[in-house]
């Protein structure tokens, strides 16, 4: 019995050594904390910060030393440093790349920025008419080299993939357009007994390339046809040095001279060597085409609001006079006849393609949408009668706010097919 006693006394002797060096860990007296190991004097760390720790007296424990740990003041001003410098430079990234965002979507404000450029034209002509016929072509320009800077081949040779659509929509732009631009020209003069020259300056819009915004719109219902809708515009732009002056001479030679070898040369000047220069920078000089391409939308738009508001600033007495509202029905119905039967041409023609909706949205775009600028930038250059630039200063605001709104609109029909079908 005192064998067994003494043996389980000194087995709970035992436990409650280990019990307290578990339960005390942290108390040790100074006098032992001085020959500690230079390891396990480092100051601990909590959370990734460095902690000082500074001893107490506790009462409650007799001749214990409570251990407590505050944060370090020198290690936690460094963490705080360099977590302080890592988020500034996180939000100066977050930054640009929400200006260059804002830059890049400025785009989306282009049909509001036509609208308020065309009422303020028409109830404050000033505030546009400082924008003269000289200021078109290089205004033109400068869209055209934003079209090159923004392509590359890639996008070409994906686009090109489609023969059958680019040869429709190329017909679309210089047969059924000039078709349509020919009728509605001739009605102008016989039906209506406008002069000559509204009827000129109708068929002058008719024979023109397609508008840069028609791909914009296709971007904006059907973005993945985007790319076939910029080689469409961009091949009937860069054919158009030859076609839309033989055009015109076909149309409008017999009523008004047309100056041939002149056109050439200004179609030359204003769309295929801004085209061209915008391509080969984006070819060889990549890193300046990225540092300039957040900047050329909003410029792009300010220019298109120019375009749209001087024109009609500039022609203002002959947009409010009797017969402007009769040029405007009769831009307005070739316009929309355009869009109409680029639509339908291509639901005949392409029933069988699987996308045959998005399709024809697409080319209905590019047949009902036309470069009004240019039509305008030639009509100022080479025709006497100030009043062949009338139908196309009023082309240029019509055909924008049309295009747009059929956004708008196939844009609605899309999204209730969505709700039905899910």
């Amino acid at each position: 019995m005192n064998l067994s006693s003494s043996i389980s006394g000194k087995n709970l002797q035992i436990q409650r050594l280990h019990r307290s060096q578990l339960e005390f860990t942290s108390r040790i007296s100074p006098r032992h904390h001085s020959i500690l190991k230079p390891s396990q004097r480092l100051p601990p760390r909590i959370n990734g910060v460095s902690v000082r720790c500074s001893s107490t007296w506790h009462w409650s424990s007799r001749f214990s030393i409570g251990t407590r740990c505050v944060p370090d003041k020198c290690s936690e001003s460094s963490g705080l440093d360099q977590d302080s410098s890592n988020s500034s430079s996180q939000m100066l990234e977050q930054k640009k790349s929400t200006i260059v965002e804002i830059l890049k979507q400025s785009n989306s404000l282009l049909p509001h920025v036509v609208l308020a450029s065309t009422l303020i034209a028409l109830i404050f002509p000033p505030s546009f008419a400082w924008f003269t016929s000289r200021y078109y072509a290089p205004a033109l320009g400068f869209l055209m080299f934003a079209v090159g800077v923004n392509s590359s081949e890639n996008d070409f040779l994906e686009a090109f993939k489609q023969p059958a659509a680019i040869f429709a929509g190329y017909v679309g732009q210089f047969f059924v357009k000039p078709l349509l631009g020919y009728l509605f020209g001739t009605i102008t003069v016989t039906l209506f007994g406008l002069p000559t020259a509204i009827g000129a300056g109708i068929m002058l819009v008719s024979c023109v390339s397609g508008a840069q915004l028609s791909s914009y719109a296709t971007f904006l219902t059907d973005p993945c046809l985007a790319p076939l809708s910029v080689v469409m515009t961009s091949l009937s732009t860069a054919t158009a040095v030859f076609v839309t002056p033989f055009l015109s001479l076909l149309l409008i030679g017999k009523r008004l001279p047309v100056d041939v070898k002149g056109m050439i040369s200004s179609i030359t000047q204003i769309v295929v060597a801004p085209i061209a220069a915008g391509l080969l920078l984006n070819r060889f000089f990549p890193r300046i085409c990225d540092a300039i391409r957040p900047f050329l939308p909003p410029l792009s738009v300010l220019v298109t609001a120019c375009c749209v508001g001087a024109p009609l600033a500039i022609n203002i007495n002959s947009v409010i006079s009797p017969f402007g509202f009769a040029i405007l029905l009769l831009i307005v119905a070739f316009h929309l006849s355009a869009f109409v039967v680029g639509y339908a041409l291509t639901g005949l023609v392409f029933h069988r393609v699987p996308n045959v909706r998005a399709l024809q949205r697409t080319l209905s775009f590019e047949t009902g949408m036309q470069s009004s600028l240019l039509a305008l930038a030639l009509a100022n250059r080479f025709f006497q009668d100030p009043l062949v630039g009338v139908p196309p200063a009023i082309s240029t605001v019509m055909m924008s706010l049309m295009g747009f709104s059929l956004v708008m609109i196939w844009n609605k029909r899309k999204e209730k097919n969505l709700i039905k079908q899910s």
